[in-house]
């Protein structure tokens, strides 16, 4: 058990330090005027109205330094799901039956968030779709090898007595 808390301590921390690192990239939107129509989905989303940077939403921030310096984005996304395969694996060990559920909507979740940002015109938007199809992916072929590991029926061939 100590290894899994130290695992999940390990990618919180991770996740902890690459959010605050892309915040700060991201804060840069305040100063890009041009970006502001393109880069704010959340404040549009709180119809906001943009008259200066101080109007922008914390959240549009991660939008900004995802679409422009995706390093420390990808590092977010990465370690969070690097958490989720912690407490997956977990789940793997001593409960099948959960693990399969977890996995599989894991890898749903992943590929709908990839379907959002397929047309992505920037490179970050581009890295963040194959970032999250694969992961997706990954989560659907988790599931399904232990649903097969775990569920699957084998049949077998009985012999039969000569009556």
């Amino acid at each position: 058990m100590f290894r899994y808390v130290l695992q999940l301590i390990i990618g919180i921390f991770t996740l902890v330090v690459a959010t605050f690192i892309a915040w700060f990239e991201g804060s840069a939107l305040t100063i890009n005027s041009l970006e502001w129509k393109y880069s704010t989905p959340f404040t549009k989303l709180f119809n906001v109205e943009i008259t200066n940077g101080r109007d922008i939403s914390q959240l549009d921030y991660f939008v900004y330094a995802a679409k422009f310096q995706p390093l420390f984005p990808a590092i977010m996304m990465g370690s969070a799901y690097y958490i989720l395969s912690v407490v997956g694996y977990y789940l793997m060990k001593y409960k099948p039956k959960w693990a399969i559920s977890f996995w599989g909507l894991i890898g749903c979740m992943m590929i709908l968030v990839s379907g959002f940002i397929f047309n992505s015109a920037t490179m970050g938007g581009k890295i963040f779709f194959w970032v999250t199809l694969v992961s997706g992916l990954i989560g659907i072929a988790v599931a399904v090898s232990v649903y097969f590991k775990h569920y699957k029926q084998k049949v077998s061939v009985s012999s039969y007595k000569n009556i």
